[in-house]
């Protein structure tokens, strides 16, 4: 979906997976800390939106999901995952009820392959699902915003700040009343900064939900009867994941950024030295200088050195080993 705010002055458009709405809108740092101060929006309408509707929504979803949905309060956000048998991660869902209706937003393009899983686990379960993205786009207002959500908005209040399920039709109306617009490249920073996963990019085929922190926040341990379970359980109870996600501050007197998908290694084994991990996001941030998330190994020492490509890089923890 090619959103109209790319006609605001001074829109770059986003490349890759984010294409279709704006990069920045000509100063990030700007944008970045507008966010940070609780104003301005970010536009968010390439994101897929689903919904699913009847009497039977909460209790069919909280068996195919990763969380405890099955009594989730009216306005209440979550996020759940969708697992592979394996426990691999297939699919990514930031959801709110509204009380008649679960509303949930999931990676561009992602939304067809999630909508023909969900079919294909009807059976008899009084349910619908629809794909929203058309007629609905998603705003983000962030933390500590006042700007006021428009009346036929379904909200979902997070920590981070409150993302509005918005009548497409009105998204032009409302970037006029709730600017100034900040970027993708703003909201990323922020996301990093924040340490919070995000799906495609801080995962792979093969990543389990434990690698990123995603128990408690979108994994409920105290619920069984989804697929991947199984994996889930054991690797809590018996054992440990392979891998964890790390935060990087990276040497500023480089020019570039090491891209997604860069090989780390351990800097004292120098250019040749083995593969530990890989970038997984990379960002300029307004204050920390740049920044990324990064998978490595569990065994990695939490003092290691590490270099990104050829940038020297330190880690903080964000999974612990």
């Amino acid at each position: 979906m090619k959103s109209p705010l790319l006609s605001l002055p001074g829109a770059v458009p986003a490349e890759g997976v984010d294409e279709g709405v704006a990069a920045h809108y000509g100063d990030l740092f700007r944008e970045q800390r507008a966010l940070a101060d609780g104003t301005g929006f970010v536009d968010l309408s390439h994101r897929g939106v689903v919904t699913v509707t009847g009497e039977d929504r909460l209790s069919w979803l909280h068996l195919l999901l990763t969380q405890h949905v099955s009594d989730l309060p009216t306005g209440q956000a979550t996020e759940a995952l969708i697992l592979s048998a394996n426990g691999h991660i297939e699919h990514a869902l930031y959801l709110v009820d509204d009380g008649t209706t679960v509303w949930a937003h999931v990676e561009p393009g992602s939304q067809e392959a999630l909508i023909a899983y969900l079919e294909s686990m009807k059976f008899f379960y009084r349910v619908e699902v629809a794909d929203r993205t058309a007629d609905t786009a998603l705003v983000h207002l962030p933390a500590g915003s006042i700007a006021q959500a428009p009346a036929s908005a379904v909200v979902r209040e997070t920590p981070y700040g409150r993302d509005l399920f918005l009548p497409r039709e009105e998204l032009e109306a409302f970037a006029a009343a709730a600017g100034p617009a900040a970027g993708i490249l703003a909201h990323e920073a922020l996301r990093v900064e924040q340490h919070r996963p995000r799906l495609g990019f801080e995962t792979d085929h093969r990543t389990i939900p434990h690698e990123l922190g995603w128990i408690g926040t979108a994994v409920h341990l105290q619920k069984g009867c989804y697929r991947g379970q199984e994996t889930v359980a054991r690797v809590q109870n018996l054992g440990k994941p392979p891998r964890r996600l790390v935060f990087l501050h990276l040497d500023g007197s480089e020019v570039h950024l090491p891209p997604n998908g860069a090989e780390i290694r351990l800097a004292d084994d120098g250019p040749d030295g083995r593969k530990i991990g890989f970038v997984t996001t990379s960002v300029r941030h307004h204050e920390l200088g740049p920044v990324a998330l990064a998978l490595v190994k569990r065994n990695v020492p939490l003092d290691a050195r590490l270099m990104a490509e050829e940038t020297a890089a330190a880690q903080e923890t964000v999974v612990e080993p």
